[in-house]
């Protein structure tokens, strides 16, 4: 019997407030990484780095009277055909189709599902509904990217691609922006003054090339079908759906021609799969959606409960990203670091296994060559030479250059004990009271509003012992929030004991 994929019964926090990783960057403006719309040679692989830019061809005269049929045939529960998917994503991209036919058309996929053949079509076409990235033919094997289903504190990406260039590869890492209590990517890059997340598509030749990695948003010609799919599904209560959400994920990812990708889906009070076994359904439909493409996917299933590293908020987080580069970083920040680096240098090829792979990284970070590949990265960014100088240097004055909140408050332990537990969600969603998240896209986000966590967890503390220094300025914490965050703290009568492991499983 051939296995569907329909929404998952089992991620409740699949809501409206809580899906950074699967909505698409609305701020983006249409000029960059990609070249103006026009009949192109279009890509026969979504690996093949010789090819041009391309934008798949459209056909004007494709009978729009199939449509109905097609809903009607998913709505019953059969089996879209290639052709069926193609007529539906190249109608969506033109724009010949009602709104009622698209939402109708993924209400039925989200209750009826897709089987894999299906939800491989439909990523494949969602991927060629735009324009597909290309590489000099020399970058053969080299071009490599991760992606996150998103957490609190996620700031893995600020430090992992520097460790990949150092390594060698190739990263044209496209990122998102922070929705509700997952914090973006490009949100923290842009505290820091000067960065541009926004570039040409030649400008991301340039910058690959100088430097091996970029962070950047994704742009209007990329994927355009997911921003019409994605605005449809927000509104009819169809985001839960595997294959709608791999379509999503991996059509950007193919869309970068990459040779392989690294998924780290999580699980946990603080991420969008509360358990193991759902978490585990997605991460398996992605990796085989990857590899039809063509790229060597694999993923990795890690634990998101409580708070990746100990800080969180746009400036905080980048402090720690650029401690954790100058050999300093907190212990579960390079467990992911390393784990995922690791495997993805192993799945492209580009390290003999996985402990080799670990070790590449990890060596990348504690020489300091990731340090200098951060560097470059932001000066080719627009940052300048004497404010990425300063960031980078030893010693440096971090909140010389950036933003401070006004306003600091710490909370401390209330009895004695040892710190066996923090509500990274709880965390999360009162930072985004004050102003530290976006509840719609949009939105500015205050970089200098955050959290830090003064105590590893595992640690034996006494009765009035400081554990939380809460950054912020309008509005304050009110009482109701300060008892949240109180109540997000366990104390435990345990002797103490070191934090487990957030990675459980690695798929390939």
């Amino acid at each position: 019997m051939t296995r569907r994929h329909g929404s998952a019964l089992r991620n409740p926090a699949l809501s409206s407030s809580n899906r950074e990783s699967i909505r698409p960057d609305r701020r983006r403006p249409s000029n960059v990484i990609g070249q103006p719309r026009g009949e192109v040679r279009v890509h026969k692989s979504p690996v093949d780095i010789s090819s041009v830019f391309s934008v798949r061809r459209l056909h004007p005269q494709a009978a729009m009277s199939s449509i109905p049929e097609l809903i009607k045939k998913k709505r019953d529960g059969g089996e879209l055909s290639d052709g069926d998917i193609k007529t539906f994503v190249e109608a969506v991209t033109r724009g010949s189709i009602q709104g009622c036919q698209t939402g109708a058309m993924l209400m039925a996929i989200q209750q009826r599902g897709m089987d894999s053949r299906e939800t491989s079509t439909l990523t494949r076409e969602m991927m060629l509904s735009g324009q597909v990235m290309s590489w000099p033919p020399e970058w053969a094997g080299l071009l490599v990217d991760k992606h996150s289903t998103g957490g609190v504190g996620d700031k893995v990406s600020l430090v992992l691609a520097p460790a990949l260039a150092a390594c060698g590869c190739k990263v044209p890492m496209i990122s998102g922006r922070g929705l509700a209590h997952t914090g973006g990517t490009l949100d923290k890059l842009e505290s820091i003054p000067g960065f541009a997340v926004y570039q040409s598509a030649e400008r991301v030749r340039a910058i690959l090339s100088q430097v091996g990695c970029c962070i950047v948003g994704q742009t209007e010609t990329l994927v355009p079908a997911d921003r019409v799919l994605y605005a449809v599904r927000d509104v009819t209560a169809t985001v839960d759906s595997l294959p709608l959400i791999a379509g999503s994920i991996i059509s950007k990812k193919g869309a970068e021609s990459l040779t392989a990708l690294v998924l780290d889906v999580k699980f946990g009070r603080a991420a969008l799969y509360k358990d193991l076994d759902g978490a585990r359904e997605l991460a398996r439909l992605l990796v085989k959606a990857g590899n039809d493409l063509g790229v060597r996917t694999a993923a990795v299933l890690s634990r998101m409960d409580g708070v990746i590293g100990r800080s969180v908020g746009a400036s905080l987080e980048v402090v720690e990203s650029l401690e954790t580069l100058k050999g300093a970083g907190p212990p579960d920040l390079m467990e992911l670091v390393v784990t995922l680096g690791g495997l993805l240098l192993a799945t492209a090829g580009l390290a003999a296994d996985r402990r080799e792979g670990e070790l590449r990284i990890s060596r990348a970070v504690t020489s300091g060559d990731a340090l200098l590949k951060f560097r470059a990265m932001m000066e080719a960014q627009g940052v300048s030479g004497e404010t990425a100088g300063e960031l980078c240097s030893p010693d440096a004055d971090y909140f010389k250059i950036l933003r401070k909140a006004r306003h600091q408050m710490e909370l401390t332990v209330d009895r004695d004990g040892v710190l066996s537990d923090v509500d990274g969600l709880v965390l999360g969603q009162v930072l985004h009271q004050l102003g530290a998240g976006r509840s719609q896209a949009g939105q500015a986000v205050n970089h200098s509003v955050g959290a830090q966590l003064l105590l590893p967890l595992g640690r034996k503390v006494t009765k009035g012992t400081p554990w939380l220094r809460v950054h912020y300025e309008e509005p304050a914490p009110g009482p109701e929030q300060i008892r949240r965050l109180h109540d997000a703290l366990v104390v435990g009568s345990d002797v103490e004991r070191p934090r487990p492991a957030l990675v459980q499983e690695v798929l390939v």
